[in-house]
C-alpha cells in the first residue's frame, strides 16, 4: 500500500492491509484510536461478504475493534449453510452441513479462524492486559467459558449473565493487569489465583 488510499468500491475478501489490527497488535482501540477508526472505515468499505478464512478474519477484526454485534454478524455469515453448487467466491461464505468451512473443497483455516474469533470476543490480551468480555454480543446474554489462555500463560474462566460479568477466575495471574469495560485492576505476582466480578471493577 504505497499510497494512503482505500477504494470504497472494492469489496474483495482479502484484507491483508489490516494485519496490524489482527493478529498484530500495533492498532488497538485504547492506544491508537484514530488508526482503529481508520480500520473500521476500511472494513465497512470491504463489506461483510467473503468466504472461509476471510469471514473468520473479519470476525477477529471486529472483535478487536470491540464491536461484538458486528463480529457476531460475521460469525453468523460464516456459519450459514451453503450448497456445493453455485458457489460465488467473494460472496457465498458458509459451511457444509458437517460445519466444515465451505470454501471449496474445504478450508480448515476458516474453521480455526472462526474459533479464534469467538475466543477473541470473550478474552483479549494483546495490549499487555487481560481484557474480559471485550466484544460480547448482545445476543449472548448469558454463558460461560473455561480454559481460555491469555498471553503470559494466564488461564481464564469467565461467566456472565444479562450481558454482565458475574465471575472471572484467573489462574496464575503473575502480576497481570485485568480490564473489564473502562476499568483496570493490577494484581501482584505472588497470587496463584484471583476471582473477580463486575463489582470488583466498580470501586
Amino acid at each position: 500500500w504505497f499510497e494512503d488510499i482505500d477504494d470504497v468500491k472494492n469489496q474483495h475478501r482479502h484484507v491483508s492491509h489490516l494485519f496490524a489490527l489482527y493478529p498484530g497488535a500495533q492498532i488497538n482501540v485504547t492506544e491508537t484510536p484514530e488508526w482503529a477508526k481508520a480500520a473500521q472505515v476500511s472494513l465497512n468499505a470491504r463489506g461483510d461478504g467473503g468466504t472461509g478464512w476471510s469471514l473468520a478474519w473479519k470476525v477477529c477484526f471486529w472483535a478487536r475493534l470491540r464491536d461484538g454485534d458486528r463480529a457476531h454478524q460475521l460469525l453468523r455469515n460464516f456459519l450459514q449453510l451453503t450448497a456445493t453448487k453455485g458457489f460465488v467466491s467473494n460472496k457465498a461464505g458458509g459451511v457444509y452441513q458437517n460445519l466444515l468451512c465451505a470454501h471449496p473443497p474445504f478450508q480448515l483455516d476458516g474453521n480455526m479462524g472462526a474459533s479464534a474469533g469467538m475466543a477473541e470476543m470473550l478474552l483479549q490480551s494483546h495490549a499487555d492486559e487481560i481484557h474480559l468480555l471485550p466484544a460480547l454480543p448482545t445476543q449472548w446474554k448469558a454463558g460461560k467459558v473455561t480454559g481460555l489462555v491469555a498471553r503470559g500463560g494466564h488461564e481464564v474462566d469467565i461467566a456472565w449473565k444479562d450481558g454482565q460479568l458475574t465471575t472471572a477466575t484467573i489462574h496464575n495471574p503473575n502480576g497481570a493487569t485485568v480490564r473489564y469495560g473502562n476499568k483496570t485492576l493490577k494484581f501482584p505476582s505472588e497470587r496463584n489465583e484471583i476471582t473477580l466480578s463486575a463489582a470488583s471493577f466498580a470501586e
